[in-house]
């Protein structure tokens, strides 16, 4: 857990904590359905979105085959989002930055008040059909591959080597010192996984879309004039840090800015961390399923994680002893 002190706060002080929404992966409708439909914060939020999208959010997410549907996205959001409702008023959570890399960056513009959250499930929406319409005419042949155990020096050797091949690769997140994620043309899969193997890392998941390069410039262009261009963006309530470099955003158009970059620029999730603990952070709450960017060896070393996820929530609450049974 980070003690850091040095920051000029009073050292008797409790440290702050910052919210952090995940990445989002893969999650069956079964794994979450009675946090859905039984939590009241939960329900609250379902059913502005079956308002805001004229049919039931949750049929459709059941019903809807894929990792990544476009019903598994919003329920995504909405999940983190009322995750994060029910730790502020359940736990007390009250964090002094939020945070969201990648996927997360949704649900972070809507908690710091910048996005509300009819904008956010419009715009969610919407998104998930300007990506893949985008993906399917532009950059068919092109994946992101997740590589494990593999330090930064032999990912910059990979890319040489792919780029000697005559073979275009760019570097799409960096998750830790050892944990990398390489978009690539889908034809030199095979040879990659064999290297990465051969280095003693890992391949993990492979990822189509791709996500996060300078190369998809023209999607945040589209997104912008098509997506971004119809919302209201508030100034936030609690300072965000961007998941690019670290940056802490204060202002709307910082957070637009921050959401478009997303689309081009590499994700860099230690420079989050380094932020945080310089903030004199040394606790995440994390408000959603991840099994990623909160597990790395750089957050759990920095921090002390608290995961909030959709069976956490629906967990009896302790019962609190009488005044007079605990003081005999």
């Amino acid at each position: 857990m980070n003690t850091n002190t040095d920051n000029g706060a009073d050292a008797g002080a409790p440290q702050p904590s910052a919210l952090v929404f995940p990445g989002m992966q893969p999650t069956a409708f079964s794994e979450v359905a009675k946090f859905m439909l039984v939590n009241p914060y939960a329900r609250e939020l379902y059913a502005i979105a079956d308002e805001v999208l004229g049919y039931r959010l949750a049929d459709r997410y059941q019903q809807t085959e894929g990792d990544y549907s476009l019903y598994g996205q919003i329920s995504f959001v909405v999940n983190c989002l009322a995750l994060a409702r029910w730790a502020a008023d359940r736990l007390d959570v009250t964090p002094a930055f939020v945070t969201g890399p990648s996927f997360g960056a949704r649900a972070a513009a809507v908690h710091c008040g910048v996005l509300e959250f009819p904008d956010a499930v419009r715009m969610t929406a919407r998104l998930a059909t300007v990506m893949d319409e985008y993906f399917e005419r532009e950059h068919p042949a092109l994946v992101t591959q997740s590589i494990a155990r593999v330090p930064q020096e032999k990912v910059e050797l990979l890319r040489r080597e792919l780029d000697e091949r005559g073979e275009w690769s760019d570097v799409s997140c960096v998750v830790d010192h050892d944990f990398t994620m390489l978009t690539v043309h889908e034809s030199v899969l095979d040879w990659l996984q064999r290297r990465i193997r051969s280095l003693g890392g890992m391949s993990m998941y492979t990822m189509k879309p791709p996500m996060h390069s300078y190369l998809f410039g023209g999607l945040r262009d589209r997104v912008d004039a098509e997506v971004f261009d119809g919302l209201t963006w508030s100034e936030p309530r609690l300072p965000v840090v961007a998941d690019q470099d670290g940056r802490v955003v204060t202002t709307g158009e910082g957070v637009r800015g921050m959401l478009l970059d997303g689309f081009v620029r590499t994700v860099r999730w230690p420079a989050v961390v380094e932020t945080l603990s310089r903030a004199g952070v040394g606790r995440l709450y994390v408000s959603g399923q991840d099994g990623l960017f909160t597990r790395v060896a750089c957050t759990t070393r920095a921090f002390e994680v608290v995961p909030m996820t959709p069976r956490s929530a629906m967990r009896p609450a302790p019962r609190r002893m009488p005044v007079a049974a605990a003081a005999a």
